[in-house]
């Protein structure tokens, strides 16, 4: 059974390709929706919410192969390949409510961002004769497919089935991982849970500020220009991307938490001025983190500084791209990088290697913070300046207790489990920022590529899909 799916691919004669159904069309299901069009398959059966079927219908009309359906029964009955693009929080109702019409023998996946839920729902709901391999794209709508993580889980499925989503989604040339459930929630937990929260955190420290700090000539340049581009890009996101993430896995739930406590023990120490413990204790944390005497790293993530200026959303600064200051210096351009140095501590207190995910399960974005992390802890100089700066420089003061607070009300937030809370603490900060979110989505999806191209990250030849484990 399934032998003739064996070597089928878009080139593949019409009547002789599965049918492939895609059950909710936000910006990952059109995302995949063009791309498998583009690909040349020529089934491609989708839909989303009934009173969207109009509108998704106009939206569609010149995708070839793709038809426009009114509800997931529809699809779920006539598709070998059946995807849910759902939002985590309601995996559970969709899939009760059409998968028990999947067609026999199909397989089913998923593609939400944390896989316990979808698990459960799979389990529950779908018949006993179909299938189940779920998906995770690394990276989100905007994103070039091709060299990114694409995560694949066999978790109820014959051989067959695995190499039936492996060809469906070979067009896309991303590097398919495989993990278990658990092993999927976890690592995204390590390298994204924390990641999204010190972003979340800047932003909403910048909104209670009332500021936009790069226009005034501060974060501007170097490293700032990635931490300024990143928050900008997460905020221009939908919500729910990131709330499900945090709020349905536990491991994550954790994570932020340390996060916010460890913001909250470096500024103890700051507002002390106490530069021997702060010292120490970020000292720890590198050593537990980073090894840089081992050379597994022929070069770090990061180019040039000066490459980075090209992307700043604000006025060049004529120091952005100089040597680090001496610990006994304050300039203008000091900056304690509390949401870096809160980072790494968390990452030790969780035993986190970061670069052990790197080439395995990295997001773009997970990927860009180990470099900015890397460039300040790799550099001595250059973390005593952020450390002197952290403990004695005042000029940032305001923003690193703005961001306290704000890490800390994320947490809290979290805690409580509540979808609507959290979306209405992005959407209030989203709104603040919006204006400049069509600038920071162009120079940074331009910075983006030039960091991974520099990395090789995207290099078609040697990271062809189904090639690397």
């Amino acid at each position: 059974m399934g032998d003739h799916w064996k070597d089928v691919s878009p080139a593949s004669a019409e009547d002789s390709q599965p049918v492939i159904g895609i059950i909710g069309m936000g910006d990952m299901g059109r995302m995949y929706s063009r791309r498998l069009s583009a690909s040349g398959w020529k089934k491609i059966y989708v839909c989303d919410r009934p009173e969207k079927y109009e509108t998704l219908r106009e939206d569609m009309q010149d995708l070839p192969g793709v038809t426009v359906f009114k509800d997931g029964h529809l699809v779920s009955r006539a598709s070998d390949f059946i995807m849910y693009s759902v939002e985590a929080e309601f995996i559970g109702d969709v899939v009760a409510q059409y998968g028990p019409s999947t067609k026999i023998g199909a397989t089913v996946s998923g593609q939400t961002s944390v896989k316990d839920p979808e698990r459960q729902a799979f389990e529950k709901h779908l018949p006993s004769d179909v299938h189940i391999v779920s998906i995770h794209s690394m990276h989100g709508p905007a994103i070039s497919t091709e060299g990114q993580p694409l995560c694949l889980i066999q978790h109820r499925a014959p051989d067959w089935s695995l190499h039936l989503v492996e060809n469906i989604l070979a067009p896309f040339k991303s590097k398919y991982v495989y993990l278990s459930y658990e092993e999927h929630d976890l690592i995204t937990a390590n390298t994204q849970a924390a990641t999204h929260a010190a972003f979340l955190s800047m932003g909403t420290a910048w909104h209670s500020s009332a500021c936009y700090p790069w226009e005034e000539g501060l974060y501007v340049g170097g490293i700032e220009t990635i931490k300024v581009n990143i928050m900008l890009r997460i905020y221009s996101n939908q919500w729910h991307v990131y709330a499900g993430l945090a709020i349905l896995n536990p491991s994550a739930r954790t994570l932020i938490h340390q996060f916010a406590q460890s913001v909250t023990d470096l500024f103890k120490l700051m507002i002390k001025g106490d530069e021997a413990g702060l010292k120490e204790r970020v000292y720890a944390a590198r050593e537990k983190v980073f090894d840089f005497s081992e050379g597994q790293r022929k070069a770090p993530i990061l180019l040039s500084e000066s490459m980075l200026d090209r992307f700043s959303l604000g006025p060049s600064s004529p120091s952005s791209t100089a040597q680090p200051s001496t610990p006994t210096s304050a300039t203008s351009n000091s900056n304690s990088h509390l949401s870096l140095l809160a980072m790494v501590d968390c990452w030790a207190h969780h035993s986190i290697r970061p670069f052990t995910h790197l080439d395995l399960l990295a997001s773009p974005i997970f990927r860009l913070l180990i470099g900015v992390a890397e460039y300040l802890f790799r550099n001595t100089s250059r973390l005593d300046a952020a450390i002197h700066s952290a403990a004695h420089d005042t000029t940032h003061r305001s923003d690193d207790v703005e961001y306290v607070l704000a890490a800390r009300g994320w947490s809290q937030c979290v805690s409580f489990g509540s979808f609507e809370l959290y979306e209405r603490r992005f959407k209030d900060t989203a709104a603040f920022f919006e204006h400049r979110f069509a600038d920071a989505n162009r120079l940074g999806g331009e910075m983006i590529k030039a960091i991974l191209d520099g990395e090789g990250v995207a290099a078609p030849a040697a990271k062809e899909a189904g090639k690397v484990v």
